[in-house]
């Protein structure tokens, strides 16, 4: 019988081997976002013989698709076990492509997949967020540009025990600038922003900060999910001054990322401005996600 419990950092070591079994490239494959984002979905997690098993929800429960590796079908059993336990209809969320093929093999005709696009990460090759080569491009050299031009007194630092202090000092003035709680999707946001600075070092995040006339602008940090994935958590700039998001997304890809292949920047949660920032740089991959329900 599964025991779920709410996600602490002591989970931290077991869960994350869990993720480098799964070896997915998407944004919930990182203790980090699954531990900071777990009070805004209720997440529960539960260990099962090599996987995580995590719901979500109070009143009723969705399972994430088992990350791990092992026996698939006693994984699904034992989720199913505990829906009918608690009275509950099997359904799962951020079920990868792969995933949608596995369960189809294991349970031909039993359930149905809808692909969710406003849950679709996009994944970038680091050599272009880092060059920014080809005409396709060309406008984001062009901010850039117009931030060296006005910021002549600019420097990258990344984030650390000295500088951490500021860059929450930044996200709080930037929070208050933008009216996060006055928005239920910001708000929730605040909060993991919040929990990830508490936990800076702990969860081992990796991230960086741009000054301009010693002021810190942006800040930006993130998690790999994979050997080959970098994924961008977060990345705040005050977006009066031109340039700060593509020039803080640049210098942090290039100081910090060189190991990697690509750069997962998450999803767009459906906002017509975020998709269109995030199709700008061209992504090189969507990583899509599915939720899936049993037939009725």
């Amino acid at each position: 019988m599964l025991e779920f419990h709410e996600i602490t950092m002591a989970d931290r070591e077991w869960v994350s081997k869990c993720f480098a079994a799964a070896n997915q490239r998407g944004s919930e494959y990182t203790f980090a976002n699954l531990y900071n984002w777990s009070n805004a979905y209720t997440v529960q997690i539960a260990p099962f013989d090599g996987f995580m098993l995590a719901r979500s929800g109070s009143t009723i429960f969705h399972y994430m698709y088992p990350a791990g590796d092992g026996d698939w079908a006693a994984a699904f059993a034992a989720i199913e076990a505990d829906a009918k336990k608690n009275q509950m209809p099997l359904s799962f969320y951020s079920v990868p492509a792969d995933g949608v093929e596995r369960m189809e093999a294991l349970y031909p005709g039993r359930f149905s997949y809808r692909s969710i696009r406003d849950s679709f990460d996009y994944l970038y090759l680091r050599e272009s967020l880092a060059t920014l080569a080809g005409k396709k491009l060309h406008g984001k050299r062009n901010h850039i540009h117009r931030f060296l031009e006005q910021n002549p007194d600019w420097r990258y630092e990344r984030i650390t025990r000295e500088n951490i202090d500021e860059a929450w000092a930044m996200s709080v003035e930037w929070c208050k600038s933008n009216s996060c709680f006055e928005t239920h999707s910001l708000q929730r946001e605040a909060c993991a922003v919040k929990s990830a600075f508490e936990h800076y070092f702990e969860e081992e995040l990796l991230g960086g900060l741009l000054r301009v006339d010693g002021r810190v602008i942006a800040f930006t940090f993130g998690s790999p999910s994979t050997r080959d994935t970098f994924v961008v958590h977060v990345e705040k700039a005050f977006s009066e001054i031109q340039g700060a998001y593509p020039m803080i997304n640049q210098q942090f890809v290039q100081q910090e990322l060189s190991e990697y292949t690509y750069v997962n920047r998450e999803d767009d949660l459906g906002e017509e401005g975020l998709r269109r920032a995030k199709e700008s740089y061209q992504p090189a991959i969507m990583y899509e996600r599915y939720a899936v329900s049993e037939k009725r």
